[in-house]
């Protein structure tokens, strides 16, 4: 595929914030395109239940949220393509347009709106990227079915991991949860829902050394971060959920980041270089969750709209 047409405005990112910015930009009439390389909704769409997004009382599955959100924005004129962004230049000129290269090709567009969320982090262990799809996972959804019966570990204290850990419950004979603290940053009542759990085991102040087995994860090496003392728990999977990283690497040197690689931006999402906007799990902020991603991914697109008009020379009123 060669260059392909010009638009109004280029979205990267197909999560939550990439959606609503679509939504918002077709319905201001902009010809936009969002580009997303996996399934529409991100991380959202592999998170088993939320229950904190505003007019699902009884809580709704990331997968339907998701699709849902997709439906809307397409109803409404946004057009997608299944590819994966992986350059983006400045070209000289009246007006000035922006090149995103693609893994198929190239678009040129008067605006960009960054929405490619953020990774899960890793843990950088012996045996974590050998036994990747082999009984380490960073998504339980996905594959917590493949271990019913079995015990797994899952790392982590935060939302995402003891929300994790209580979906494996379903299908794990037990959840052996490990933190390297004595207390979990998780939110109170998700922390009254894993104790409650009697299939789930919390290991405190300790971290895994190795994760090892033969054909698949038969075992971790966990040491006490107080004593020092190593050894061996059995276990068939290991569930990572230790942070994320976010999607902004081929980005560096290009627009302002913090020392994380998150994009700076102000409050109405531009981003160091005019004309290019951020919002969702890239951008800096203290909270990540669908309901903000979904905000900022609004006002990107409002604030990328006056843009393009004013380029275009359409009186912004």
């Amino acid at each position: 595929m060669g260059q392909g047409p010009q638009w109004d405005i280029l979205i990267l990112g197909g999560g939550p914030a990439g959606l609503t910015a679509g939504l918002y930009a077709a319905r201001g009439a902009m010809q936009a395109l969002l580009l997303e390389r996996l399934v529409p909704g991100g991380q959202a769409a592999t998170t088993e239940w939320v229950d904190n997004y505003p007019g699902f009382p009884q809580g709704i599955s990331g997968a339907e949220l998701s699709q849902r959100m997709e439906e809307q924005a397409v109803r409404f004129g946004l057009k997608t393509a299944r590819e994966e962004a992986r350059g983006l230049r400045v070209l000289e000129g009246q007006p000035r347009w922006f090149e995103v290269v693609t893994d198929q090709g190239s678009y040129r567009s008067l605006a960009v709106i960054i929405a490619l969320g953020a990774d899960y982090a890793r843990l950088g262990v012996p045996g974590e990227e050998e036994f990747r799809g082999r009984g380490v996972s960073y998504c339980a959804t996905c594959d917590g079915p493949f271990f019913g019966g079995q015990e797994v570990l899952v790392v982590g204290g935060g939302d995402s991991a003891v929300e994790e850990g209580i979906y494996l419950t379903k299908h794990a004979s037990k959840v052996i949860l490990v933190h390297r603290r004595d207390r979990l940053r998780a939110s109170p009542v998700i922390q009254k829902r894993a104790f409650a759990n009697p299939k789930m085991e919390f290991v405190w102040n300790s971290v895994v050394e190795a994760i090892e087995g033969d054909r698949g994860v038969e075992r971790v090496r966990l040491r006490d971060l107080r004593t020092g003392r190593s050894w061996d728990r059995p276990c068939s999977g290991v569930f990572v959920f230790v942070g994320t990283v976010p999607n902004t690497h081929f980005l560096r040197g290009l627009l302002e980041m913090d020392d994380r690689g998150y994009i700076v931006t102000n409050e109405e999402m531009m981003t160091s270089v005019d004309g290019i906007f951020a919002c969702g799990d890239a951008r800096r902020k203290l909270l990540r969750q669908v309901v903000t991603a979904c905000g900022e991914g609004a006002t990107a697109a409002f604030a990328a709209q006056r843009y393009v008009e004013e380029v275009k020379g359409i009186a912004y009123k």
